[in-house]
């Protein structure tokens, strides 16, 4: 699902619309022989994207994280599968991975550095030593995949005195693409040269020291010889990777309240769980069929549908239906909430979340990455299984990747389609 919906009409909310249900399972007994696949069926029985299977290798996404310098981390390189799990200890940094990720996804989106990176002691290595002019940094990197072949971006952070980006380098097939140097620091911009193939093989051309030059080289480079339209493939792959990045920690209590009808976009914390379910299963049956599996494998009592309803007052509130009866989600503990969250967020796409993805291409052209810190914080074992199970299935379609964070992942090794990364502290 990725179109835009506006807000629908209140009088149009009501509890006698329902969506195709799917049939509850006969018993429990038989859906443990059964296993996951309910799950692996209703999710084979998806839409396909537009494109096919060619089209989804080439979605570009990120498959290496680098923090050669950051928060806690030295020289780390991290490779990331379609479905990672940072785990480890207290302060072995598996937030910290996540967040930056989270604010390499920002630079690529255009957000200026001092924005992304508000807290500096998080940053900055404990070790770092400033120089004679009081300068201290970090350094991260990536690397995506997509049709040009692996391209890395590294790049250098200035945090003290004064917050910018003093360099910056993309690279593919062996080749330098762009460089970037802070070459006086008297000054808010960065000497720039990136490659042209022409007969003069670099260009150069300063540009401001707050934001990515890779995000903003479209608008510099013209595109006239086969080494600028490289560099600007390369740089569009980048970019596309890191801006289809979504951070999803869904908040129990704030599920429980009913809201207003609106956009219809998922906010990061699942606050309007309610107003996004009655769009989606409007909107899509078979997805939706896909959400209520999901949700009768991680909710207690067998579960056939799941439909948001209007208040008195005009707001919409999601219940479970049983068959038999009706469960508000006021009622459902914590741990339950958090999975019907995250399951939406797997089963559906960036039309339907509230990320920044990348305008000009296709929906259907981008790999959609969940970021979920401590991913099964308040989850049984049951729920982490089915949730992994539908992130691993979604990921083989090319949907959606996810990488996530928890103190002791053991229960995911040997997971099939699951990275699970183990940090020492």
């Amino acid at each position: 699902m990725t179109t835009s919906h506006a807000s629908p009409p209140r009088q149009a909310v009501a509890p006698s619309l329902r969506a195709p249900r799917v049939p509850p399972p006969r018993s429990r007994a038989g859906r443990r022989a059964e296993g996951g696949s309910r799950i692996a069926s209703v999710v084979a029985a998806l839409p396909p994207f537009p494109g096919g299977p060619e089209d989804r290798i080439q979605r570009p996404c990120l498959t290496e994280l680098r923090l050669s310098a950051y928060a806690n981390h030295r020289r780390g390189v991290y490779r990331l599968g379609p479905v990672t799990l940072f785990s480890g200890r207290s302060g072995s940094g598996k937030s910290s991975a996540l967040r930056a990720y989270a604010a390499l996804s920002r630079l690529g989106g255009g957000s200026p550095v001092r924005e992304v990176f508000t807290d500096v002691g998080e940053c900055v290595p404990v070790w770092a030593r400033a120089d004679r002019e009081g300068r201290r940094g970090f350094r991260i990197g990536c690397t995506a995949d997509g049709p040009e072949g692996p391209v890395a971006l590294d790049v250098a952070v200035q945090a003290e005195p004064r917050m910018r980006i003093v360099g910056e380098r993309l690279s593919a097939g062996g080749r330098v693409l762009l460089e970037t140097a802070l070459r006086d620091p008297t000054q808010s911009y960065v000497d720039a040269a990136w490659y042209t193939g022409g007969s003069s093989p670099r260009m150069r051309a300063p540009f401001p020291d707050d934001r990515l030059v890779t995000s903003l080289l479209p608008l510099r480079v013209a595109g006239r010889t086969g080494g600028q339209r490289h560099v600007l493939a390369a740089a569009e792959q980048m970019v596309v990777a890191l801006r289809s990045a979504f951070f999803c920690d869904p908040r129990p209590d704030a599920m429980r309240v009913p809201v207003l009808p609106g956009s219809g976009r998922l906010v990061a914390g699942c606050d309007n769980f309610a107003d996004v379910v009655f769009r989606t299963r409007g909107e899509c049956a078979a997805r939706h069929a896909a959400l209520v599996v999901a949700v009768d494998a991680g909710c207690a009592g067998p579960v056939v549908d799941l439909r948001a309803e209007a208040t008195r007052d005009g707001r919409l509130h999601v219940v479970l239906d049983h068959g038999t009866g009706t469960t508000a989600l006021p009622r459902l503990g914590d741990g339950e909430l958090r999975h019907l969250g995250l399951a939406l967020v797997l089963l559906t796409g960036t039309g339907v979340l509230t990320v920044d993805a990348p305008g000009e291409r296709p929906t259907a052209l981008n790999a959609l990455t969940v970021l979920a810190d401590n991913f099964d914080n308040l989850l049984d074992l049951r729920q982490r299984h089915t949730l992994l199970e539908l992130a691993a299935l979604m990921a083989d379609r090319g949907h959606v990747r996810l990488l996530g964070t928890s103190p002791d992942a053991g229960w995911a090794v040997g997971a099939p389609g699951v990275t699970v990364v183990h940090l020492e502290k």
